[in-house]
């Protein structure tokens, strides 16, 4: 087998993945990232099969969320980052490896890096490498996220100073500092995106008798959305449904009532912060409070949580990576390229 795997692996390209609960990202070997798509698969209700045969993953089936009959639904197999349903990340996994061969042959056996929250459990990890392998990966290297979004990012992992990268993904922040390719201190946090959306969801529930969708919440976090006063406030017109005579109905909400909404999962993620930076030694925190702290991932984009940051660390400088949500898939890549360089960091998190 071994063998076999090796032969069809010269007609492979090894890839990095950021496998992700909103969105999966996918680093070719030599060609850069060429596959950026929500971590999205429909099923039929009847037999809970995958519905290939009509490419309903990723981006065609975040558009069916919410918009299907009653047979079929559109699911996201991962929860806070790691695995929720086994054989339908295996069958995701599976069309985003063939989609960047450009083929759907059995023959595709490449080597994969895959992302992972720093906080997975050993049960979890085992299920990403499994999910991977029998999707067609010939070898899985797994790569804490935290790092991962160092690599992309450009920040100095390898030299004797401190680093702290803050990755806010859909499912996980991941708070790290990092020196010489080692994570100092670490803490991962179940609370990101989707926890902003889901305030913001209950928050018009509660306050406008609305009921509305995820992804009209995400579109209000992005749209209006904000972790810090802005210089001009902002409002948005929402559909949804009247929660008292179930018809439909727009209201106009404000930054302000969104910005209160999330308070308190955006503090939770402050506050995690805050723990980090008092768990590290006193010359690596030298060394943040200098170069500063790097947001990466989605959630670096909302408004103003960089300042909100800053202002609670007493004046650090907070940065936000450039083109933040793919500072891990690039990072996973940066690893696939120079895969024999970071041989020995691997040992410990690749599969048989």
């Amino acid at each position: 087998m071994g063998f076999f795997n090796r032969f069809f692996g010269l007609f492979s390209h090894d890839i990095g993945i950021d496998l992700g609960t909103c969105n999966t990202l996918v680093y070719v070997r030599g060609e850069g990232i060429t596959l950026c798509e929500p971590s999205v698969v429909a099923v039929s209700k009847k037999d809970n099969r995958v519905l290939l045969n009509g490419q309903a993953v990723g981006e065609r089936a975040k558009k069916m969320v919410g918009r299907t009959p009653a047979n079929i639904v559109a699911i996201r197999p991962m929860k806070d980052g790691v695995i929720a349903d086994f054989e339908i990340t295996e069958a995701m996994l599976s069309y985003f490896i063939h989609k960047v061969h450009n083929q759907s042959t059995w023959w595709v056996c490449p080597r994969v890096v895959i992302s992972v929250p720093s906080g997975i459990t050993e049960v979890e990890q085992r299920a990403v490498i499994n999910s991977a392998e029998r999707a067609g990966a010939r070898k899985v290297y797994l790569i804490e996220e935290p790092m991962a979004a160092a690599i992309g990012v450009g920040l100095p992992i390898d030299e004797p100073i401190g680093s702290m990268i803050v990755d806010i993904g859909g499912g996980t922040t991941e708070v790290a500092v990092i020196s010489m390719m080692g994570m100092v201190v670490c803490k991962s946090l179940r609370i990101a995106g989707d926890e902003l959306d889901e305030a913001i969801g209950a928050y018009i529930k509660r306050q406008h008798n609305l009921v509305i969708g995820d992804t009209t919440a995400e579109k209000i976090k992005i749209g209006i959305g904000s972790a810090a006063p802005l210089d001009e406030e902002l409002s948005m017109e929402v559909m949804g449904r009247d929660q008292v005579k179930g018809l439909p109905r727009a209201i106009t909400i404000r930054s302000e009532e969104v910005r209160e909404a999330m308070k308190e999962p955006i503090d939770a993620i402050v506050a995690a912060v805050l723990e980090a930076l008092e768990r590290t030694p006193p010359e690596l925190a030298g060394d943040i409070y200098t170069n500063g702290i790097v947001l990466a991932g989605g959630g670096a984009l909302l408004r103003g949580l960089d300042r909100l940051i800053s202002k609670e660390t007493r004046g650090i400088p907070v940065h936000v990576a450039d083109d933040p949500l793919r500072a891990v898939a690039r990072g996973c890549g940066m690893f696939i390229e120079g895969i024999e360089d970071y041989a020995q960091y691997l040992d410990s998190y690749h599969s048989d």
